[in-house]
């Protein structure tokens, strides 16, 4: 499981568990404890996380912050723990009296859901006042987690955090400010696109009229733009479906007669038939034939272990389907352990649905476990 999938994780966790959790000491040991593990520090290494750790701040002897991550002997990262329910706006305070006596460059505020990464961007030593990265681990984003992962102690690296923390925080900033802009146009902004619209003065009235034009008008724009990109999006899609299937249902040409194999166009209509049905559960693509003179058999990836059922039309009077009701005992040697049912004609054949898919089901947890098994032999 790599770093992204253990975060999300975790997240999952903390929702689930959350309404069970009473105390801030509950909240360190169910979430956060877990959540320093993850970034590769050992919780329980006094060298690596320090609980309790001692900040003085001036005369005040014996102030402590709830852990400190050390890295080389020296505290890099302090952090502030907080009941869940907790604010943690009414906090900051805090966490800024002990990173101003401390070495480390970077400063957490969290409540086991909102973590709030602190740095002295601004002015050196001094904490600033916003933080340059925060989320919520419950609906963490990708290009969070990304920043996250810098945080990791195999990566660790002063210099790289704090070169991309800068232009972070300022982006995040810029953000919040262009939300607040669209949701609540402020005086100024109505006035700067009220002027490139409104050939006269604008009058309090005017301004007044405008701010709800504005309001509408970038609702407008914004779901016009939503549409247009689910539009484009699944254009796109349909296009990319249509030429994949063009290019896959195409059947395989016919072979030759040289090798005494004729494959009639009823076995090509069979093929189409149980095609449809896997359909259900197998990409187009994977479902391929080979004929013999003996049968024409359908395949998953064309792989002859992986028998799908055998047609069996060569007989001018009777037609047989051969269903593998114990896929898992054919060797791929050309052992014929398929159990074959009569059709009266080739609709009969989706009658056969539900072996058919049982079939494929098999083969697809097949794979499932097959990799799995991968995964805990090769742990990244």
């Amino acid at each position: 499981m790599d770093f992204k999938d253990q975060i999300r994780q975790l997240g999952k966790k903390v929702s689930e568990l959350k309404s069970h959790i009473q105390t801030e000491e509950a909240t360190k040991n169910a979430f956060i404890m877990p959540f320093i593990g993850l970034l590769g520090f050992d919780v329980y290494d006094p060298r690596e996380v320090v609980p309790e750790y001692v900040t003085d701040i001036g005369t005040k002897k014996g102030e402590k912050i709830d852990y400190a991550i050390f890295k080389d002997g020296s505290p890099i990262i302090l952090v502030e723990c907080k009941h869940w329910e907790q604010n943690l706006s009414i906090h900051e305070g805090q966490l800024l009296r002990y990173y101003h006596v401390s070495p480390a460059r970077f400063g957490i505020l969290t409540n086991g859901i909102q973590y709030r990464f602190y740095s002295d961007l601004e002015a050196e030593n001094k904490m600033d006042e916003k933080p340059f990265l925060e989320f919520d681990i419950t609906s963490i984003k990708d290009v969070q987690i990304n920043e996250l992962k810098k945080f990791h102690k195999t990566v660790f690296d002063v210099e790289s955090i704090t070169n991309t923390a800068s232009e972070l925080k300022y982006t995040n900033e810029l953000r919040q400010a262009f939300h607040r802009e669209i949701t609540e146009p402020s005086e100024s902004f109505v006035k700067h696109f009220a002027k490139q619209a409104y050939g006269g003065m604008v009058t309090s009235r005017i301004l007044e009229q405008f701010t709800v034009l504005l309001k509408r008008s970038i609702t407008q724009y914004i779901n016009d733009l939503i549409t247009e990109r689910f539009k484009s999006a699944m254009e796109s899609e349909e296009q990319k479906k249509s030429e994949e299937e063009d290019k896959t249902q195409a059947l395989p040409e016919e072979p030759g007669q040289e090798d005494g194999i004729i494959t009639t166009e009823e076995e090509l209509e069979g093929f189409r038939i149980i095609k449809a049905i896997l359909c259900q559960k197998l990409e187009s693509s994977r479902i391929t034939y080979r004929d013999s003179k003996s049968y024409f058999a359908i395949l998953l990836d064309d792989n002859a272990r992986k028998p799908l059922c055998r047609l069996y039309f060569n007989s001018v009077r009777k037609k047989h389907i051969g269903i593998f009701n114990d896929p898992k005992n054919f060797q791929g040697s050309g052992q014929k352990n398929d159990v074959r049912i009569e059709l009266e004609s080739l609709e009969d054949l989706y009658k056969h649905s539900k072996e058919l898919l049982e079939t494929a089901d098999y083969y697809l947890k097949s794979n499932e476990s097959a990799i799995e098994t991968t995964s805990e032999l090769n742990p990244e």
